[in-house]
């Protein structure tokens, strides 16, 4: 038998997720979770799972535009959140269905992992959007092996396109703060309205999690110079052995510049024999050309009958700590 409960303090929330939510990837750290919850002034609200008083499971929810839900902390880009690898850990998988049938209101959880589908709402779970990673291991750490993955046509081309660019000088440098603005002024740029950054919440967030990944000592900022000029930036987070590549930038007054800079980043992680680089989700028409690994990640949406405040079952219970 277990007992669903709401927990919605903060600090007893963050509790509860360093005890629950496996500890696995970049996007699991609770500060980073933090950070674009503030910058979207989201109040968390968990559905926790206890059994013989000892949490065993967790649903970490918190409210969006509409009255709908989402995975915590509800950040959105283009009306869809953007976090992945999201989870609902549970001791044991029926206890997924117990913490579902619990739900408030018209939920939408994107980005679960696999073994996050529940037994009860299969047909409702879908395909969100493809993550992709590669593993230096599975190259043997060696930048040439991957390359030679490519075919022949294929390396005579991506030489042709780096020897043009190399004509002008290609100079890196790496961890520069100040070129955090850089970056944020080429994806604009490039994107205009569909950049991540013209949501001021967005922009917020961002700058908020390069400024901890820095004290941190997890920022990695690569900026690639052509002709002494900024021809592209990006920022990732390095934890654990991963690399996360997570926003940036090119002009387009360099073509080819993005492939320059992603295979400097599998030749870095290569030479670090780092386990995984994560370059989220999304192809963008480059990615499974890149022979990177495409791993699925998947969206619920469930409509509980009935679900509203007035008739909540477990309205009662808001506003528990957690505490015994």
């Amino acid at each position: 038998m277990v007992r669903i409960r709401i927990c919605d303090e903060p600090e007893a929330c963050g509790q509860f997720w360093q005890k629950l939510w496996p500890q696995t990837c970049f996007f699991d750290l609770w500060p980073v979770r933090q950070i674009f919850a503030e910058s979207f002034s989201r109040a968390p609200y968990f559905l926790i799972a206890e059994q013989q008083d000892r949490p065993v499971g967790m649903l970490a929810l918190c409210r969006i535009e509409g009255q709908r839900f989402a995975h915590f902390p509800g950040e959105l880009w283009q009306s869809k959140t953007w976090i992945e690898q999201n989870r609902i850990p549970v001791r044991e998988q029926w206890m997924r269905d117990e913490l579902l049938a619990s739900l408030p209101g018209p939920t939408h959880l994107r980005y679960l992992t696999p073994e996050s589908m529940p037994l009860s709402h299969a047909s409702a779970f879908a395909v969100d959007e493809e993550n992709f990673r590669i593993f230096p291991r599975l190259h043997g750490y060696s930048f040439e092996r991957y390359m030679q993955e490519f075919s022949h046509k294929s390396q005579k081309n991506l030489s042709r396109e780096r020897a043009g660019l190399e004509a002008s000088g290609i100079r890196y440098r790496y961890d520069n703060f100040a070129d955090i603005q850089h970056l944020l002024d080429l994806n604009l740029a490039a994107y205009g309205d569909f950049s991540y950054f013209a949501d001021s919440r967005f922009l917020q967030a961002f700058v908020g999690l390069f400024r901890w990944l820095s004290e941190k000592n997890m920022l990695r900022i690569t900026t690639l110079l052509i002709g002494g000029e900024v021809a592209a930036v990006d920022a990732g987070a390095v934890w654990n052995s991963q690399y996360t590549v997570l926003a940036g930038g090119t002009s387009g007054e360099f073509p080819g510049v993005a492939k320059i800079i992603n295979f400097h980043h599998i030749a870095w992680a290569c030479a670090e024999r780092l386990e995984v680089v994560d370059f989220l989700c999304g192809d963008f028409g480059w990615k499974k050309r890149f022979h990177l690994q495409p791993c699925p990640l998947y969206q619920l949406h469930i409509h509980p009958e009935g679900a509203g405040a007035a008739n909540d079952p477990l309205c009662c219970l808001r506003g528990f700590s957690g505490e015994k």
